[in-house]
């Protein structure tokens, strides 16, 4: 009975958000580690390239990163969580002032599509012993599985404020269906 009621609910979200003969939306979801990886990659270049290069320094407050800060920031957690489970940083990553320092809409994409290509090709050639692998961060144990897990959460708790963002921006996701008369590029 509570898988009916779990599968009758999960009918209902998908029919409400309008998904049905959308499966290019739907790529990659469920399909495991690399499925969702593929998926909010694409989401995170789309949306990204989507959004103004005048909006890169727009911020919805003071003392809150900008468009540009929020995906350096992704491009820098990639990449930094990476290391933890053994793959090199970029000789040519200047990481301590990326944030502020890279903010131009092509350079921004750049560094963000060169992080996500590094996740996906680190995780494409990883095995199950070197998942279960133990790991020091910040001063605690976590095998490599556990890296990964933390780098794809990151991306998809960012991309949920890289959306409110572009929205605020009156930029409608690119996989929406064009949202409402509020998303219309300014």
């Amino acid at each position: 009975m509570t898988r009916l009621i779990w599968m009758v609910m999960l009918l209902a979200v998908m029919s409400g958000a309008g998904v049905w003969g959308q499966e290019e939306r739907l790529e990659g979801l469920w399909q495991g580690f690399d499925g969702e990886w593929g998926h909010v990659s694409r989401q995170l270049v789309a949306l990204a390239e989507a959004m103004p290069a005048d909006k890169y320094g727009w911020r919805p407050g003071t003392g809150v990163r900008s468009t540009s800060e929020v995906l350096n920031h992704i491009t820098l957690a990639n990449f930094g969580l990476l290391s933890i489970t053994g793959v090199k940083m970029p000789g040519d990553l200047k990481a301590a002032d990326m944030e502020k320092r890279v903010t131009e809409k092509a350079e921004v994409i750049a560094w963000l599509k060169r992080s996500l290509e590094a996740v996906k090709a680190a995780h494409a050639g990883i095995g199950a012993a070197e998942l279960a692998r133990k790991v020091k961060v910040m001063g605690r144990e976590a095998t490599v599985e556990g890296m990964y897990l933390r780098i794809i959460v990151h991306a998809n708790e960012h991309m949920g404020q890289f959306v409110a963002y572009a929205r605020m921006n009156g930029v409608a996701p690119p996989w929406s269906e064009g949202g409402s008369e509020g998303d219309k590029k300014k």
